[in-house]
């Protein structure tokens, strides 16, 4: 029996495969380390390429309608060179990135400051006429009454210093190897600045080059690959690219219109906090499905502290609210931008949250919205080959 060329060359792979695979597994701790390193070397530029990804949405925008007149005049000739349009969109989007955050922190400091602040007393006076409430309630059980009685608490004997000062024991106990050494924690924060700075000014080289190194990143695919794999690489790229854009600007803008509506709403109702819960609950927002209620609980227990009724009330609101905003708003801003079933949404967040946190439910709605359109596309392609058409 004869093999033939081809046959030989898929055994020599598939040998030369299992080899590699039988030394990584053998070596699989060693790489494990390995990888490791790679990646916190690599840290700083994979978070400029993560930050040039973001900040590449806004910039984008504002290139393409704020600068659109510096395009070609009638004698073919470009009234601003691209460079420079290039280079005032990204400055442009660093002091709107800037005046976003310093309004978030100019709201939001204060008014966390000074509740927090006022906390301790406001719960105890919170505690305080709950206990009466209670009392007068059950006036008519003597047993209950005798209990709520005794229940009450005296605030001026609580020795506030010694607890504060237990706490501090407690958190410098808990983390001694990182308090003690003020050298490591130098070193830690210098290294965090260092790397921060290095992604920074990578994100800024991606943004202003990003039609050369996308060039280039072209080319060697095409002088790797054989020329339908750089066709497919290529094709997979640009969706994904146009998937997770489209995910960040639904998930910002969905964010804005949450925010507002709860601030307009609270505003209505006269509810304290309004500002502070209206912010507070955009950026809960970003966090997809979850965030939101993230922000009611803060904003309810910030509410009750003032008066139990209206937290009631603002937990019925938000309940109404969120009805309206997972049936009309999400769907509309993020769900048709990513184009991904609700079911496969919140399998995103649950698996991406297990895995990676925020981070994960963030990444795993526009990665599994990748794949459901790659598999989506070659189950139609398979369906189409074979003629067979499923009703």
């Amino acid at each position: 029996m004869e093999i033939s060329r081809a046959t030989m060359k898929k055994l020599l792979l598939l040998i030369a495969f299992a080899a590699l695979a039988f030394t990584a597994f053998q070596w699989i701790d060693g790489m494990a380390v390995a990888l490791s390193f790679l990646a916190e070397l690599l840290s700083p530029f994979l978070g400029g390429a993560a930050l040039a990804f973001i900040l590449n949405v806004p910039m984008r925008f504002l290139e393409r309608n704020l600068f659109s007149w510096a395009g070609k005049n009638r004698s073919g000739k470009d009234r601003l060179p691209k460079s420079l349009v290039r280079i005032l969109s990204l400055l442009l989007t660093f002091v709107l990135v800037a005046l976003v955050l310093m309004v978030l922190v100019l709201v939001i400091m204060p008014q966390l400051t000074e509740t927090i602040s006022g906390l301790t007393v406001t719960i105890q006076n919170a505690v305080t006429q709950f206990l009466m409430w209670a009392e007068d309630q059950f006036s008519n059980n003597p047993q209950v009454a005798q209990w709520l009685e005794n229940l009450t608490i005296d605030w001026r004997s609580i020795d506030w210093e010694s607890i504060l000062s237990g706490v501090a024991d407690f958190l410098r106990n808990g983390a001694g190897d990182v308090l003690n050494s003020t050298i490591s924690a130098a070193k830690s924060m210098v290294s965090v600045l260092t790397s921060s700075f290095i992604a920074f000014v990578f994100a800024c080289y991606i943004l202003l080059q990003k039609e050369k190194l996308g060039l280039q990143c072209r080319k060697v695919l095409y002088a790797i690959l054989p020329t339908e794999a750089a066709h497919q690489v290529i094709r997979v790229c640009s969706l994904s690219h146009r998937v997770f854009s489209s995910f960040i600007t639904g998930q910002c803008v969905e964010a804005v219109i949450l925010g507002t509506v709860f601030f307009v709403a609270m505003s209505i109702l006269k509810m304290p906090y309004t500002l502070l819960v209206g912010c507070l609950i955009s950026v809960t927002a970003l966090i997809p499905i979850v965030g939101a209620f993230i922000g009611c609980a803060v904003g309810a227990f910030l509410i009750l502290m003032v008066s139990p009724m209206q937290a009631l009330i603002f937990v019925v609101m938000f309940l109404i609210l969120q009805q309206v905003e997972g049936n009309l708003i999400y769907p509309h801003v993020v769900g048709s931008s990513v184009g991904l079933p609700s079911i496969w949404v919140l399998f995103a967040v649950t698996i991406g949250g297990s895995l990676m946190g925020v981070v994960g439910m963030l990444l795993f709605i526009p990665l599994t919205s990748v794949i459901y359109t790659l598999f989506r596309e070659f189950v139609y392609h398979r369906l189409q080959e074979r003629h067979i058409k499923v009703k």
